[in-house]
C-alpha cells in the first residue's frame, strides 16, 4: 500500500520496496557465502588504515545493489559504504547500503558479518530496514509502523527487567575503544552482565530486536550500517537513545524493562569520559 513519506511529497510503496530489498538481501547472502580462502586471498585492500579494509566482495555486492535500486527506484538517492552518495530527485527518499558489515571478520574467515540495507525519508527518518546474516541464514526486516520480523515471524525485544545475567552487545571504533567504553564495560561487569564484541554493528544491534541481547551500544552511529538495524530494533519495541542519532553520535538500544538501568550506566560512563579528558 502506498505510504506518504515523512517530508510530504513522495508516495512510497513500502511493500514493493521491501520486496526488492529482501530479494537483494537473498542475492547478497549467496554472494558473501561463496567459497574463498582467507589465508591466500589477494582481494583485501586498506582504505583508511590497517583496521579499515575492503574486499572485492564488498565492492561487487554494493555495485550490484546500487544498479538494481537505480533501475527499480530511479528517483531515489543512494548512500553506500564503498561508493558514497548518489543524489536523488528533490524530496526523494534515499537508500543506505553496507554490503558486508563486518569486513574484517569476512576477510579473515570468521563467520559473523551481515548485509544491511535501508530506506530513509529525506529528513533521515528510517522507513524500511533489512539485515541479513549469511552464516546463520537469518533475515531481519521492518517497515516503519509495521513491527519487526525474523524470517517472516514477528519478534520482540526481551522482557528482561535488568541487565544482570544477560547479554550486552557493543563494537569497537574500528580497532579502538570509543570514549566511555571502558567505564561502561566496568559497570556492566559489576552487574554480572556479559558483554560481547562480535564485529558487525548491524548484526549486533538486531540481537536486541531478536530478544537475544538485552541492550547494545555503539560509540559512533553511521546510517549505512546502523539505520536499518535501529528501525528493526525500535519496531521490536526496543528503546533507542537518542531515537535517531546524528552521524558519529553514540547510540544505546535496550529492552524496555532494562532501559532505565542501561541509560543510567550509559550516561555515567559518558560523563566519566568527559571528566577524564
Amino acid at each position: 500500500m502506498p505510504e506518504h513519506d515523512a517530508n510530504g511529497d513522495l508516495d512510497l510503496d513500502l511493500e514493493r520496496a521491501l520486496e526488492v530489498a529482501t530479494g537483494l538481501a537473498a542475492w547478497a547472502v549467496e554472494t558473501i557465502r561463496r567459497p574463498r580462502s582467507p589465508a591466500t586471498a589477494t582481494d583485501v585492500r586498506e582504505k583508511d588504515g590497517p583496521a579499515d579494509i575492503v574486499t572485492d566482495t564488498d565492492e561487487a555486492v554494493e555495485a550490484h545493489v546500487r544498479e538494481r535500486l537505480g533501475r527499480a527506484f530511479p528517483g531515489h538517492g543512494i548512500v553506500g559504504e564503498e561508493y558514497g552518495g548518489t543524489q536523488g530527485a528533490p524530496g526523494a527518499p534515499h537508500w543506505v547500503i553496507d554490503p558486508v558489515d563486518g569486513t574484517t571478520n569476512y576477510a579473515h574467515g570468521i563467520g559473523w558479518c551481515s548485509f544491511s540495507l535501508g530506506l530513509a525519508a529525506p529528513d533521515g527518518t528510517p522507513l524500511l530496514g533489512v539485515v541479513a546474516d549469511p552464516w546463520r541464514g537469518e533475515t531481519f526486516t521492518a517497515v516503519r509502523g509495521g513491527g519487526a520480523f525474523h524470517d517472516g515471524t514477528p519478534v520482540r525485544a526481551a522482557d528482561h527487567a535488568t541487565l544482570t545475567g544477560h547479554v550486552f552487545m557493543t563494537e569497537w571504533a574500528a580497532h579502538a575503544h570509543w570514549p566511555g567504553m571502558d567505564a561502561l564495560l566496568t559497570a556492566l561487569a559489576d552487574r554480572h552482565c556479559t558483554v560481547r564484541v562480535m564485529g558487525s554493528t548491524a548484526l549486533s544491534l538486531v540481537q536486541v530486536a531478536a530478544g537475544r541481547a538485552t541492550a547494545a551500544a555503539i560509540g559512533a552511529f553511521h546510517a549505512v550500517d546502523g539505520l536499518p538495524a535501529l528501525l528493526i530494533a525500535q519496531e521490536a519495541g526496543a528503546v533507542a537513545l537518542p531515537e535517531l542519532p546524528a552521524h558519529d553520535e553514540p547510540l544505546l538500544l535496550a529492552a524496555p524493562g532494562a532501559a532505565a538501568e542501561a541509560a543510567a550506566l550509559w550516561h555515567r560512563s559518558r560523563e566519566a569520559s568527559r571528566r577524564a579528558r
